[in-house]
C-alpha cells in the first residue's frame, strides 16, 4: 500500500496565471460596450483605416471589443461560444451604482403615499 500516484506523471496544459489575467483586463467592461451599442443604435459605419490594428482595423466585433485579420476569421468568431455568451450578457443593461445602493438599503426612503397635501 504505497508507492507513486498513477496520475502523477500526467500534466495538464494550463494557461499560466499571468496570461489568463492579462486577457481579462484587456477587454472593455460590460458597461462601456453597452453604452457604445446604445449610442450606435444599429448604424454600421465603415471603420477608419489603422495600420497598427489587425486587418487594418476593418474587421471589428463591437460586443467582444476585438479586431480580426480578415472577414472569415471574424465570421468564425461570431459562431464561438465566447461571442454568444457575450451577446447574452449584453442583452440586459449592466448594473450601476444606483442598483448597488438600492440593494444595500441606501437608496431614497419609501415612506408610502402622502395622506394629506399641505
Amino acid at each position: 500500500m504505497g508507492g507513486k500516484c498513477p496520475h502523477r506523471s500526467v500534466k495538464k496544459r494550463r494557461y499560466s496565471h499571468k496570461t489568463f489575467r492579462r486577457g481579462k483586463f484587456l477587454v472593455k467592461g460590460d458597461d462601456a460596450v453597452y453604452d457604445e451599442l446604445q449610442k450606435l443604435g444599429g448604424d454600421s459605419k465603415s471603420l477608419p483605416v489603422d495600420e497598427d490594428l489587425p486587418g487594418m482595423g476593418q474587421y471589428y466585433c463591437l460586443h467582444c471589443d476585438r479586431y480580426f485579420a480578415n472577414a472569415t476569421v471574424r465570421d468564425e468568431h461570431f459562431k464561438t461560444k465566447r461571442h454568444r455568451k457575450r451577446l447574452k450578457q449584453l442583452i440586459d443593461a449592466p448594473h450601476t451604482q444606483l442598483h448597488a445602493d438600492l440593494a444595500a438599503g441606501m437608496g431614497m426612503p419609501d415612506n408610502g403615499p402622502k395622506l394629506m397635501a399641505m
